[in-house]
């Protein structure tokens, strides 16, 4: 179903983030919709220059992990934790993660885009353009 109005679909009514307990944010929408992402999630879908094209590269959707090259033996690393955010206007938010990134604007119209949600496709919407 289609919101004849997207700008308010795409306004958060409410967010927590969830830096303390480290679970990651939810969002409550304008439109009664509701989002919940994990701080993982958020750190795959970074909507940097950098990190887009990366994903671009590497044919990953916003939000999925990178894949493991053939025959590579996994090595350990540490879950992506969102240590600080701050809001950027009124439109975004940007997190400084444990990774020492911290270039991403994530606006409220692309985390909508990404809602991992059943209902919303897993995020999956989101163009590489």
């Amino acid at each position: 179903m289609l919101d004849p109005t997207p700008r308010v679909a795409n306004d958060p009514k409410s967010a927590k983030i969830n830096l303390t307990a480290g679970t990651g944010v939810e969002i409550e929408w304008k439109d009664g919709h509701r989002s919940s992402y994990t701080f993982p999630f958020l750190r795959d879908a970074c909507p940097c220059a950098l990190c887009d094209d990366e994903r671009e590269k590497s044919g990953r959707k916003p939000g999925e992990p990178p894949k493991l090259a053939p025959g590579a033996l996994p090595m350990f690393k540490a879950a992506a934790k969102a240590l600080s955010v701050e809001q950027v206007g009124k439109y975004a938010i940007r997190f400084a993660w444990n990774d020492n990134h911290d270039l991403g604007i994530y606006s409220w119209a692309y985390l909508r885009e990404i809602c991992p949600c059943g209902e919303c496709g897993a995020g999956g919407q989101v163009s590489g353009g």
